[in-house]
């Protein structure tokens, strides 16, 4: 079976901020689909601020999956993505309907469209705690020794996530990025990018964070430390997570300023995925939030 006769599946990605969600209900709603989240932490119950979830209204737009499907205490895996998003979008496609994968991280996005075999490498709780032992640093040190492409693209304050990769490529002998054997394609993909200027991209992200801000993200996260969750779980959750529970022990001298440093870390994500994004000459890229072009591409598509 050639690439051009497989089901085909529509891909939205791009970074933080882009307008990637807004897109997907635009497409779906045009062309009779639903959509796939593609996010790693919107899968989690409860974090709905934080993460830009789409909103109950914006869902009632068009069908859904993948959203609050894991308790925020459990680590939900790329493995188990990938194997629930294959199963969403086969459904979607035996109702008859066009399936679209929108979202923002590259792990999740490659793992469907290249159909990738994650690396089957069992926790080693002793090695573990021998790496949580030593400093962020040196544990960042040596996964940029073992495995360049991995350190390039990785959440360089999420310890868990670097003791993951630093777990795989010991245990394995190989690097965690080159353990990702792509199987045959499952689908017949469309990679539609949204690409803003650079200081445009910026201004978004900044007013996304005072909006979130305004609409009790703090709040969201005093609500998670009451049911349970703890600092170093939200330490693990992404970038607004990590900000206020930092902010909330006392580091930062005010709300100010622990929102303007979410600011600048969240612009040094959004590098950091654009660079993993600008390595796939499969994705067309679209200018701005351009709901016509990305229609016409789409369409053209299913022709």
């Amino acid at each position: 079976m050639t690439t051009r006769s497989l089901p085909r599946l529509v891909v939205v990605l791009g970074p933080t901020a882009s307008g990637k969600s807004a897109l997907g209900i635009a497409l779906a709603r045009r062309f009779d689909g639903e959509i796939v989240s593609a996010d790693s932490r919107q899968v989690y119950r409860g974090l709905d601020i934080g993460t830009a979830k789409v909103t109950p209204q914006e869902q009632a737009l068009a069908p859904h999956h993948l959203l609050d499907i894991a308790d925020v205490a459990d680590i939900y895996t790329v493995a188990q993505f990938r194997q629930q998003a294959i199963a969403a979008i086969d459904a979607i496609l035996e109702r008859g309907k066009q399936p679209f994968l929108v979202g923002g991280s590259p792990h999740y996005i490659q793992a469907v469209v290249d159909n990738l075999a994650i690396p089957a490498i069992a926790p080693q709780p002793a090695l573990r705690a021998a790496l949580e032992a030593r400093p962020l640093s040196d544990l960042l040190a040596e996964l940029e020794r073992l495995d360049p492409q991995s350190y390039a693209v990785i959440d360089r304050d999420n310890p868990r996530r670097v003791i993951r990769a630093l777990e795989v490529c010991l245990v394995s002998g190989k690097p965690f990025s080159k353990q990702r054997a792509q199987h045959d394609p499952l689908y017949n993909c469309l990679l539609l990018g949204i690409n803003w200027p650079r200081a445009v991209l910026y201004q978004r992200i900044d007013q996304r964070v005072d909006e979130r801000i305004a609409q009790g993200m703090v709040e969201e996260v005093q609500n998670l430390l009451e049911q349970g969750v703890s600092h170093q779980r939200l330490e693990d959750l992404g970038l607004e997570y990590r900000f206020i529970s930092r902010w909330l022990r006392g580091e930062f001298a005010s709300e100010a300023e622990m929102t303007q440093r979410l600011k600048y870390a969240i612009h040094d994500f959004t590098r950091r995925q654009l660079s993993w994004f600008r390595r796939d000459p499969r994705i067309v890229w679209i200018e701005g939030y351009d709901v016509e072009r990305a229609k016409t591409l789409v369409e053209d598509f299913l022709a």
